[in-house]
């Protein structure tokens, strides 16, 4: 089986320019991810600073109110991925509360 896109902790990963989205577009919520700041070291671009966003993906709503949460941080890519996979566990799984 050919994956089409790649993914991190079982979510696809999309990125257009500054612009990362982790999670199925199918679920009720996904991340955003947006690279406000990077550096380049040795040739290669590292992330510095990251707004983090939780969206609805209900087609209803405005953009305003499809955010449900959102944080900017300095920190780099992986940290950014790790905070967004919490923050996406926590929304799909929040109302399955034992």
């Amino acid at each position: 089986m050919i994956e089409k896109f790649k993914t991190y902790k079982g979510y696809p990963l999309v990125r257009n320019g500054n612009l990362i989205y982790f999670g199925y577009m199918s679920d009720p919520y996904v991340i955003m991810i947006q690279i406000l700041k990077s550096k380049e070291i040795d040739g290669e671009e590292y992330t510095e600073k990251v707004r983090i966003v939780l969206m609805s993906t209900d087609d209803k709503l405005n953009p305003i109110e499809a955010c449900k949460k959102n944080s900017e941080r300095e920190c780099g890519l992986y940290e950014a991925l790790d905070t967004a996979n919490v923050w996406l566990e926590k929304a799909l799984n929040g109302d399955k509360k034992d």
